[in-house]
């Protein structure tokens, strides 16, 4: 079965045709900007490509209604569409292509995969804020994650290079790229995660603050006199890396930091402080880690990354072979000898998870 796979994400929209054994036939990224992608190209990319026999898409947000893949009709497009204030800079662009690519193929089924199902199955414990009932009741106000279709492949693809069942795995999924989250991942399913109702929260990321205290963000309403939309496009575009180094590169971050940069050694530390604590805090709802993976751009790429967060977390067992952790390219196992608990690179190939619920979804009656 053929897939076409749309990934549209915040700064491209990546079509990927997968054919047997998930072969990619084809590739391509379109540029996106804040109003979609360009969408007149799309018929001269997808020229040759060929029919697929199902597309799948990816969709930020679910929000309460989706939990798992869906086949999309009109019902399905306008609930998408109305979940669009939770998820304002990405779902629109999700839409876009979801439009655009229909309109290419308005003959081939499409199946909408969810990067908020995979963390549905988180308890409530973990996915409930303290805040006025109201408020929950009347906004579906509660932890959502996201990352889900990455964190999903991760820990499928870190119990397989373990050659173990995922069902008898404690994992840590990293998914470490400009967005930044983690998963704890228990006996397959998601039990906790570090972003919550929007992915502002967590991790310090390359534009994204990650977690600050909200009586900043009331503070700095009162007395810089900015707007809620200010005070959000500074968290969100204007902060993290970016904000303490001048870059949310992190292969430029860490040149300057072997130049001695202060301001470099200084984000770094505070990516790594951020980092390992929520590891660790991922393991207290796993009640401890079978393994840990590391995925997306900089889990896949940074090997200091990874062995400064890993050298802080030997209580929980993790130990990673310098050589192994240099070296490694692509899927691999980095784990020192004698360690008790397992760390493992991981390539993301979230058009992997999507193709394979597309199909699923496809081939059930």
């Amino acid at each position: 079965m053929r897939v076409l796979v749309v990934n549209a994400g915040s700064s491209s929209v990546k079509l990927r045709l997968l054919g047997d054994h998930d072969v990619i036939e084809r590739s391509a990224d379109l540029p996106a900007g804040s109003d979609g992608f360009d969408i007149a190209s799309l018929p001269g990319v997808m020229h040759g490509w060929g029919k697929p026999d199902v597309v799948g898409h990816r969709i930020v947000h679910g929000g309460m209604i989706f939990t798992g893949p869906v086949p999309i009709n009109d019902a399905v497009r306008k609930q998408l569409q109305e979940l669009t204030d939770l998820a304002p800079l990405h779902q629109p662009k999700s839409l876009a292509a979801l439009d655009a690519v229909t309109a290419q193929l308005p003959d081939v089924p499409a199946v909408a995969s969810f990067d908020t199902a995979f963390h549905s199955t988180i308890p409530a414990a973990a996915a409930t804020y303290a805040v006025p009932r109201e408020w929950q009741q009347r906004y579906d106000i509660r932890r959502y994650g996201f990352h889900g279709l990455s964190h999903a492949y991760c820990s499928q693809r870190a119990a397989q290079l373990l050659d173990r069942p995922l069902t008898d795995l404690r994992v840590i999924t990293c998914h470490l790229g400009a967005g930044a989250s983690l998963a704890a991942v228990l006996d397959g399913r998601s039990v906790d995660t570090t972003m919550g109702f929007t992915p502002l929260e967590g991790l310090v990321m390359a534009t994204r603050s990650g977690t600050v205290d909200p009586g900043l963000v009331l503070w700095l309403e009162e007395h810089e006199h900015l707007a809620p939309h200010e005070v959000a496009n500074a968290l969100e575009k204007r902060s993290g890396l970016t904000a303490l180094a001048g870059t949310g590169d992190m292969r430029e971050i860490e040149t300057a930091v072997d130049r001695g940069d202060p301001d470099a050694i200084l984000a770094i530390d505070v990516y790594i402080h951020r980092l390992a604590g929520s590891i660790a805090t991922m393991s207290a709802a796993t009640g401890g880690v079978d393994v840990l993976a590391f995925t997306g751009g900089v889990g896949e790429h940074s090997s200091r990354v990874r062995a400064r967060a890993v050298e802080r977390l030997g209580f929980l067992g993790l130990a990673i072979d310098t050589n192994r952790n240099d070296t490694v390219h692509g899927d691999g196992d980095i784990t020192a000898a004698g360690a008790t608990a397992r760390t493992v690179v991981v390539t993301a190939r979230e058009d992997l998870q999507i193709a394979g619920e597309a199909r699923l979804v496809h081939s059930t009656p």
